[in-house]
């Protein structure tokens, strides 16, 4: 229990940190390269051969890596006790998270405007968001911003660190990997519908709780860092629903509500009220909402999750031991 938990908090910190290392090296941006492969090869021109091959090749991904890092979890175990699977697990965890990642985006963003260079901030913003970004002005560059920082915080910390507190290094990968299918085939157009339709599909469903949780902490957070509490209490409860994603609009309305700002994508949804405009400062806040929800997540739901399943016997039968 100790170690899992040690490297919980050690993967977390290193992350931290350091943040990403060079795509190169990157094992997810090795995963990105290799659905990438295979998607052309998902094309067939027939909309039920494709959504065959778009599940089955779904399914087989996330569930064949989840097991090699399993069963390397394991072997580490097994061959060189628990130092070995503490160090394997950290490192696993580290490169499924981006709390460091996610904060460096931002700043670069909000370190343009501070320039006055909107046209920077905008290419840096089309970097992690779907939406075009050109012709977006500078509160809607922020308010594009704080929705990313409040969506990662699901995305890129409370799901890997969710499923790592249930299944170890291998339930956070197998996140990771189903997050990253969703970024990159779980469109609606005409090319990605068929073949995405199973990883938009998991992705949905691997982030159901997860976003609850974080939600529930981000108004927690908001307290302790004297932002508006309840009002991201109302603002969760009031708009979480107005977003396509049944997902998405938890984290981001609470935050909305937090910073008493609101977060529009345009044609498409607004969430929150303009009681104050979007600012550098909220877009700091929103960093530091994060980062203290990682924190409470780890306290508050890891902690007790993983004890819980140890003294249950679950983690013996997970990793092995007689």
């Amino acid at each position: 229990m100790i170690t899992l938990l040690a490297a919980l908090a050690g993967g977390l910190a290193l992350d931290w940190a350091f943040g990403d290392p060079p795509n190169r090296y990157h094992p997810v941006a090795w995963l990105g390269r290799l659905v990438g492969y295979f998607v052309p090869r998902l094309k067939s021109g027939s909309a039920t051969v494709e959504r065959a091959k778009g599940a089955a090749f779904a399914l087989l991904l996330v569930g064949l890596l989840a097991l090699a890092v399993h069963f390397a979890a394991v072997a580490s175990l097994h061959l060189a006790g628990l130092f070995a699977l503490g160090a394997f697990s950290a490192i696993i965890l580290k490169v499924t998270v981006a709390v460091r990642g996610m904060e460096k985006h931002a700043m670069a963003i909000t370190g343009c405007l501070e320039r006055g260079d909107l046209p920077g901030a905008r290419q840096n913003l089309s970097m992690i968001v779907r939406r075009k970004t050109d012709d977006l002005d500078e509160q809607h560059v922020l308010s594009a911003t704080i929705e990313c920082v409040g969506e990662s915080t699901v995305d890129g910390i409370a799901g890997p660190v969710f499923y790592y507190s249930l299944f170890g290094p291998a339930g956070a990968f197998a996140y990771r990997v189903i997050n990253t299918l969703d970024s990159m085939v779980g469109y609606k157009d005409e090319y990605y519908s068929n073949i995405g339709w199973m990883s938009a599909r998991l992705d949905t469903l691997a982030n159901y709780i997860p976003a609850r949780i974080t939600a529930s902490l981000m108004v927690v957070s908001a307290k302790i860092i004297g932002a508006d509490w309840k009002n991201s209490a109302r603002m969760l409860q009031r708009d979480h629903a107005k977003t396509f994603s049944p997902n998405a609009g938890y984290p981001m309305a609470t935050m909305a509500g937090a910073l008493r700002v609101r977060l529009e994508k345009i044609g498409h949804y607004a969430l929150g009220d303009s009681q104050e405009p979007a600012t550098i400062e909220k877009c700091r806040q929103a960093v530091s909402i994060m980062k203290l929800t990682t924190v409470l997540l780890f306290l508050a739901f890891s902690v007790p999750a993983v004890s819980v399943l140890y003294l249950a016997g679950w983690w013996r039968l997970l990793l092995g031991i007689p």
